[in-house]
């Protein structure tokens, strides 16, 4: 165990006025509070705060970090409160380790909804004070260094929780060394055998090589050095992880790798970085592609470095990183490295944010992700903000935005702003119009195509990349899905009114509303359209409020139930329903059954109906039952006419292995192979194309409408869903009565309205 007096050395070793009594106090109160308690190896408790302390003095972090070191457990695991440390050490350490100490008492339903609360007041925290995530990144560094003393199954989860969250937090940081130990401890416990292929590989290269490494040192060393440019040249090896993630990338073998060991070349300055990079590539041979200039466009952790790769001595690649010794520090230690934190002064705080793009950029994505999102959608949302390497593109004016990789252009929109983004219908990539599905490169300008009627559709969350455009787009949808219902109840509402004679006042309203258990008028009218309230249950509160006497029909029920109480219906020879019976009949629906003759076939209406589409039945006076799918626009003309509605299932017991047609549309980028692609997406679903209708609406797109077979509307929705993954294809949909017609009668009728398809959709 390191002594008291040996942590204060290592501090002053690197910062010669540290306060070493506040070191000693915070050594002395940690160890007193942690007092006999275990770690699972055995050791005391206090050996894991000192070692976090010892990881912090390696990063050279000011006093107080060291100190927060040391008392990061305390408030969670002792008897220590927040009001004590504060009373002790002060305020601004008290805040440090109240934004290090896990939420408590909390009523969560699940791990994950605990995980989520717990990450999102560590990144409110560390949006506050950066020290917060380094003293974190530390603490979880020697955790992954004892994780063998823990349960296997606790093992696989705490190195599963690191490689997804704080392995990628550090390399958000920049820092880098850190990263990858917590990558390859991860590693070596979620991916054993992975990892010790590697790593033997590694050793045997190493060695194979030392020879080459030794001769290439050399080499660069001296031929700079003529040139009147001194550097200092290291070989690197890439990390075990970082090596399996490649192979699996790029879908090569281990042996298939060249540049598992590379050369850092470190030189006096920025201007000597280009001479150096102007002198290898006049000297060796470059290997074309491999050329990336991160000096000139710095990644998004403060990341800069130039990398190129020659053919180097005995004709084999060399994988060369070019940069000063400030580069080379940052690229090593991140944002530890700035000269900032190491004062420990809470006024530079609001400076950290214009010194260091990285936590700049952690905090406005940390913006993104509390504001008000939910804990389900809270974990996705921070790997996908957080946590991916970036893509860098631009606007028509020149402004770069930083996008990860696999962005397309609806993640460029809402990069912009939330309203470009809920306003985007299309976009040019370097001058083409292309379908909002395209993944993004880095140098591409993006601009983007605004329409102010237009609302984001819900299939966009599966295309969006980034966090915060899936957020905007689930709240988007969320708002214009309410807003529908809204309506909606508010016409199921006017009409009983209307058909009662009755009106309601704002006291009716509410009261009305209370009787519902709704909050308020929007509430339940809202509860109404979407199907939570049903209309009886509307009917009966509304003649309670209003103290209207509801007037009821004597029944005369056959008896013929079946064993559940439903009678068994069948339309022609291709569909079968059930419609209620019983006790499961509501009462305005008992009355109209009474006069149905149950030996009729019933009439269906509507093409393309598949079973496992919402029904609904209407039974007119001495008329068989109608069932029409809920879509239906016939189902507006019945709202006030003398009908009964009824509700109607799918006879699933009766169900037949039969192919029933309907049709889908879609828009498709106009270029060889898309239609086989479209068949090959079909067929994969094992669906069946009847026909097919295609026109070009412009040069660059198609609109294809085709005829299909399914056995239900699961397998129709499993199609629609596949289509909606495959690149180049957009609005892909259930066709209406239109696109149908088309199919039937194979003509056009004239240019297709696309602002009017938007808005039907």
């Amino acid at each position: 165990m390191m002594r008291q007096y040996e942590l204060v050395e290592r501090v002053q070793a690197y910062n010669p006025n540290a306060d070493e009594q506040l070191l000693n106090k915070a050594y002395v109160y940690a160890m007193q509070k942690h007092g006999s308690q275990k770690r699972a190896s055995g050791d005391p408790y206090f050996n894991h705060p000192l070692e976090v302390a010892a990881i912090l003095t390696e990063l050279k972090l000011d006093d107080a970090s060291i100190a927060v070191g040391l008392l990061h457990d305390t408030v969670e695991d002792t008897d220590a409160t927040r009001a004590e440390i504060d009373q002790i050490f002060g305020a601004e350490i008290a805040t440090i380790v109240d934004g290090l100490t896990k939420i408590e008492r909390l009523n969560l339903v699940s791990r994950e909804e605990a995980q989520a609360e717990n990450l999102r007041k560590l990144l409110l925290a560390i949006s506050q004070d950066v020290r917060v995530l380094l003293v974190k990144l530390a603490d979880r560094l020697h955790n992954m260094r004892t994780l063998q003393y823990m349960r296997a199954d606790k093992q696989q989860r705490i190195a599963q929780e690191t490689m997804d969250i704080y392995a990628p937090l550090a390399g958000r940081m920049g820092m880098q060394d850190m990263r990858n130990e917590l990558e390859d401890l991860s590693f070596r416990i979620l991916q054993p055998d992975h990892y010790k292929a590697i790593t033997e590989r590694l050793e045997h290269l190493q060695a194979e090589n030392k020879e080459t490494i030794d001769t290439i040192t050399r080499e660069l060393t001296e031929r700079l050095s003529a040139e009147g440019i001194v550097p200092r040249v290291k070989a690197r090896v890439k990390s075990p992880y970082s090596i399996f993630s490649k192979i699996q990338r790029k879908s090569i073998a281990l042996e298939q790798l060249s540049d598992m060991i590379g050369f850092r070349v470190i030189v006096g300055s920025t201007e000597e970085c280009y001479r150096t990079v102007g002198f290898i590539h006049t000297t060796w041979k470059v290997v074309p592609g491999r050329f990336k200039d991160y000096i000139s466009v710095p990644k998004h952790n403060d990341y800069r470095s130039i990398h190129t790769t020659i053919v180097g001595p005995s004709r084999q690649r060399v994988e060369l990183q070019i940069r000063t010794e400030e580069m080379d520090r940052i690229a090593e230690f991140g944002i530890a490295a700035h000269a900032l934190y190491k004062d420990g002064s809470s006024a530079n705080l609001g400076r950290i944010e214009n010194e260091s793009q990285a936590y700049g950029s952690l905090r406005q994505s940390i913006s993104h992700l509390t504001s008000g999102i939910s804990a389900e959608d809270f974990l996705e949302y921070t790997k996908l903000e957080l946590f991916q390497d970036q893509v860098f593109c631009f606007t028509p004016r020149g402004r770069l935005i930083a996008l990860p990789r696999g962005a397309t252009p609806i993640d460029f929109a809402y990069a912009l702003h939330t309203d470009i983004g809920d306003t985007c219908v299309g976009a040019k990539i370097n001058g083409l119009i292309l379908p909002l599905v395209t993944q993004l490169r880095s140098g591409d300008e993006v601009e983007i195509l605004r329409d102010q009627n237009h609302r984001p559709p819900s299939n966009w969350i599966g295309i969006a990349a980034t966090g915060k455009a899936r957020a905007a787009i689930r709240r988007a949808v969320r708002q214009s899905s309410q807003q529908r219902a809204y309506a909606l109840g508010e016409h199921v509402l006017n009409m009983m009114l209307e058909r009662e004679g009755v009106m309601l006042d704002d006291s009716e309203s509410k009261t009305l509303a209370e009787e519902l258990g709704q909050t308020g008028k929007r509430e339940f009218l809202i509860a109404v359209g979407e199907g939570k309230i049903g209309s009886e249950d509307l009917g009966n509160a509304l003649a309670k409020v209003k103290g209207i006497r509801k007037r009821r029909r004597k029944l005369d029920l056959p008896v013929a139930d079946t064993a559940d109480g439903w009678f068994a219906l069948r339309a022609t020879d291709q569909f079968k329903f059930r419609v209620p019976g019983g006790q499961h009949a509501g009462p305005n629906a008992k009355a109209a059954l009474a006069q149905l003759d149950f030996h009729t076939p019933v009439t269906i209406t509507g093409e393309g109906v598949v079973p496992g589409d919402r029904l609904v039945g209407i039974l007119e006076p001495n008329t068989p039952l109608t069932v029409y799918p809920i879509h239906s626009d016939a189902l507006i003309e019945k709202h006030d006419g003398d009908v009964a509605w009824v509700d109607v299932r799918w006879d699933v017991t009766a169900t037949e292995d039969k192919l029933y047609p309907t049709v889908v549309s879609m828009e498709s980028v106009n270029r060889p192979g898309s239609l086989a692609q479209i068949s090959a997406a079909i067929a994969s679903c094992e669906a069946n194309i009847n026909n097919l209708v295609m026109r070009m609406i412009s040069p660059d797109f198609h609109q294809m409408i085709f005829e299909i077979e399914v056995r239900d509307l699961a397998q129709l929705t499993d199609v629609l869903a596949t289509l909606k993954r495959s690149p180049g294809l957009s609005a892909v949909q259930r066709a209406g009565l239109r696109e149908a017609s088309m199919i039937s009668t194979l003509e056009w009728d004239g240019k297709i309205d696309r602002s009017a398809r938007r808005d039907e959709r």
